[in-house]
């Protein structure tokens, strides 16, 4: 009999938008190459930009915050397995979950820490040069507890991995690293990729409602672009990503060179016709799904120390970091140059996608974290007592502040 895994989205996976989208894809496909059948439910409104998970076999269903149709919904189904897309959709549906069904295993995919990138940014704007403590910090509290009432978190960055074990002291037996997992094949150069010759311009790609991507590219026009222009006076950056602005609009130039396109569908086209991709991110976390992409079509990149985070452990990266203006735009005339270096760097990035994210070690190490812990699932709450006494807690409180909000829904529906 096939296990179910059970999805609770927070959105719906957009992999032509977002890097969160493509890595919900990549989880689901490791649950079906394990035989799993899933299903999808979400209580968001499904975009133009959504993802038909129907065609690859999943079934997609809809259900509301605060409301118990959701816990007939689970009792029905009665998955073996529960993936909360973030630590939002946990808190309002994990207690649910524990009540209704308590043998499923609870994973939270984390994607990435939200309390370190909104602090990140938070100490950015008000410009303060030392990291806050994040101990003081709302979202942290509630991303933290997420965590401990999970019985597994999924990490995606080593550097976040470390900041759970050593800086809150979180317990490596809930937590499991789990990068972006990218196909052998896709981790050598393509037949159809440019060589430095054929390729022209720079290109920096992002979704716009992802704060992080809209500094970027503010950035870039006011701050670097203008002198990397004045070194190749012919050159063009193209700017890409899902849901730009009319803010963004205004910012095409094409007598600066500054050219804003807005959505693409196809990624792999954009970035295998440009030089180098520009990553000069100032705050975020996680790890970055454009430098991925970037090193798939084998694309040197600029970028900062926030953009490489993470990315590539004790190796070489598929470019330089920087993070002084100065030194970027040096770096970056420089890298657009020379066609050796260019080319050594293109081949880093194929080798830095086999040593790091080849997709096959990953889903079968994971997979078998997951069997372990079906099997000893009692055990190892027993361990977890911080856990224990957060979903204590929380079931006496956002427990009954659901049903006092559905409560409230129903009568105001009379």
């Amino acid at each position: 009999m096939k296990s179910t895994l059970l999805v609770i989205g927070f959105v719906y996976p957009e992999p032509n938008s977002s890097a969160a989208g493509s890595r919900m894809l990549q989880l689901i496909e490791t649950f079906q190459a394990q035989d799993y059948t899933i299903t999808f439910a979400t209580a968001c409104k499904k975009s133009d930009h959504a993802f038909d998970l129907e065609s690859i076999g999943v079934e997609v269903v809809e259900i509301q915050l605060n409301h118990s149709s959701f816990d007939t919904f689970i009792k029905t189904l009665s998955p073996a397995v529960v993936l909360f897309d973030r630590f939002m959709s946990e808190e309002q549906f994990g207690w649910r979950v524990s009540e209704h069904c308590p043998d499923a295993l609870r994973i939270l995919d984390t994607e990435d820490l939200h309390f370190l990138r909104k602090e990140r940014q938070k100490a950015f704007n008000s410009k303060q040069e030392t990291a806050i403590s994040f101990f003081k910090s709302d979202i942290a509290k509630r991303e933290i507890a997420s965590i401990y009432r999970s019985d597994l978190s999924l990490v995606i960055s080593e550097a976040e991995y470390e900041i759970l074990t050593k800086t809150f002291k979180i317990d490596s037996s809930l937590l499991y690293y789990l990068p972006f997992m990218i196909s052998s094949e896709n981790c050598e150069p393509h037949s159809d990729s440019k060589s430095y010759a054929e390729r022209h311009d720079f290109v920096s790609i992002g979704n716009f409602l992802h704060p992080p991507n809209l500094d970027a590219v503010r950035y870039l026009k006011k701050d670097i672009w203008p002198h990397i222009r004045k070194a190749f006076p012919e050159t063009n950056l193209h700017i890409y990503g899902a849901y730009d602005s009319p803010i963004i609009k205004e910012m095409h130039n094409k007598k600066e060179g500054f050219l804003v396109h807005g959505f693409v569908e196809d990624a792999f086209e954009v970035l295998n016709s440009a030089r180098v991709l520009l990553a000069p991110l100032r705050f975020g976390a996680g790890l970055k799904g454009k430098l991925i992409q970037a090193m798939l079509t084998g694309t040197p990149c600029a970028m900062s120390s926030v953009a490489a985070e993470g990315m590539f452990g004790s190796m070489k990266p598929n470019g330089f970091v920087e993070d002084a203006i100065d030194s970027f735009v040096v770096r970056t005339v420089a890298l657009y140059s020379d066609a050796a270096e260019w080319g050594n760097f293109q081949q880093q990035g194929f080798s830095i996608l086999k040593n790091r994210f080849e997709k096959k070690l990953h889903q079968t190490n994971f997979m078998k974290r997951v069997k372990t812990l079906l099997s000893n699932l009692d055990s190892h709450r027993d361990q977890n007592f911080i856990g224990q006494m957060l979903s204590h807690h929380q079931m006496q409180s956002t427990k009954y502040m659901a049903r006092w909000i559905e409560t409230k829904n129903t009568k105001s529906n009379l």
